[in-house]
């Protein structure tokens, strides 16, 4: 490997890494209300975040889990962020993945290097609260959501007390050290796609 190109990619995993022991603290100490953020074991390119479902919202009373991988590149790239728990959204699909312009690049996004984690776990909590219907990832869920709100409302609820509720119980029960039974909801979500690809949703992909 040339040595200019190996002395350059460690700088810029320096520069992560300082930068998110710097959010990471931050996090810690003074928190958007609703959030919390860890990494995971000793690896600073992969945390877990938690939002409360907000009040009023179809997701309220839930407690949601999140994957949080942070590229090389960081901050000149995104973080890679998807919901661990089961959610039914118009901007999230079965896979957990998020269409929300704060996690996309110019000209197709809107990050740039001074937004950080932390704005973007709160963009992700208002969009929870304010799904975007007219770029979503699940189609046949924003058009409920167009045109059908009360139906839309009932399924986010049942999914929420299925899915989420449980695990809000079991973080006050324990710590961050006693983190949600990823593979539980994996295997859930597996399933729960599995049946809607038998019912035929339909998808659009988040340009």
């Amino acid at each position: 490997m040339n040595p200019v190109n190996s002395f350059l990619r460690f700088c810029r995993r320096m520069q992560r890494t300082s930068r998110l022991k710097r959010e990471l603290q931050m996090l810690s100490t003074e928190p958007p209300p609703g959030i919390t953020c860890w990494q995971t074991e000793e690896r600073m390119d992969e945390l877990r975040a938690q939002i409360v479902g907000g009040t009023g919202t179809p997701y309220e009373g839930g407690l949601f889990s999140l994957e949080i991988k942070v590229p090389e590149r960081y901050p000149f790239e995104p973080p890679k962020m998807r919901f661990l728990t089961p959610i039914y959204h118009p901007n999230i699909d079965n896979s957990g993945r998020i269409c929300h312009d704060a996690l996309k690049l110019p000209p197709k996004g809107a990050w740039k290097p001074s937004l950080n984690i932390s704005t973007v776990l709160s963009s992700i909590q208002l969009l929870m609260a304010e799904p975007n219907p007219d770029d979503p990832l699940m189609a046949d869920i924003s058009s409920e959501f167009k045109y059908n709100k009360q139906l839309f409302m009932e399924k986010a609820r049942k999914w929420t007390r299925e899915h989420a509720v449980q695990k809000n119980m079991d973080a006050v029960e324990g710590s961050k050290e006693n983190n949600p039974d990823q593979k539980a909801s994996s295997h859930k979500r597996h399933s729960l796609s599995a049946q809607q690809e038998r019912e035929e949703p339909a998808k659009k992909t988040c340009m």
